[in-house]
């Protein structure tokens, strides 16, 4: 497992106390250097594709399956993983010590078009939208929103893999 980041989102985390684990994927849709995004129209921000893998789940299941949701694009091919992003946070649940949140990135294709998608309603209320943007001017958004009071959890995560991304397009 390649450990691309370590994120601490909160200060005093005992991440070797009880811990409750969720592993999450997320797809990278390359198109030379634009990327298929998650768009929040509420917030501003670009996120990658994915979310929590659920219990039974295949790692290529559940990214189908968040695609689909997310984006309304149907999943053509799951590629290599690029590698993880490893969160702790404090948990909501009281008799645990750390929440800890793995995301395996995954280089992904996907059909071309956009069908409907099938939103949560945290999802819904984002505004959330697929979306191709340049890998820079997604950075430089995110980038901005960091000093905002409205910004996502995830938002330090995305900037990190994204700017990852961006070396590896510039060192092909």
């Amino acid at each position: 497992m390649n450990i691309l980041a370590e994120i601490h989102r909160a200060e005093g985390i005992n991440i070797h106390g009880k811990t409750i684990h969720r592993s999450a994927v997320r797809a990278v849709i390359c198109r030379g250097r634009e990327l298929l995004m998650v768009y929040s129209a509420n917030v501003g921000d670009y996120k990658f594709p994915g979310g929590g893998v659920d219990s039974g789940e295949s790692h290529a299941q559940a990214l189908a399956r968040e695609v689909l949701e997310e984006c309304g694009a149907a999943l053509a091919r799951m590629g290599e993983e690029i590698g993880v992003v490893i969160e702790y946070n404090l948990p909501m649940e009281a008799d645990f010590d750390v929440f800890k949140m793995t995301s395996h990135y995954y280089f992904c294709e996907v059909v071309d078009g956009f069908g409907l998608q099938k939103l949560a309603d945290y999802e819904k209320n984002l505004g959330f939208k697929p979306q191709w943007v340049d890998v820079g001017e997604a950075i430089r958004i995110n980038k901005v929103l960091m000093n905002s009071n409205n910004r996502p959890e995830w938002l330090r995560r995305e900037i990190f893999v994204l700017e990852h991304l961006e070396r590896m397009l510039t060192d092909k």
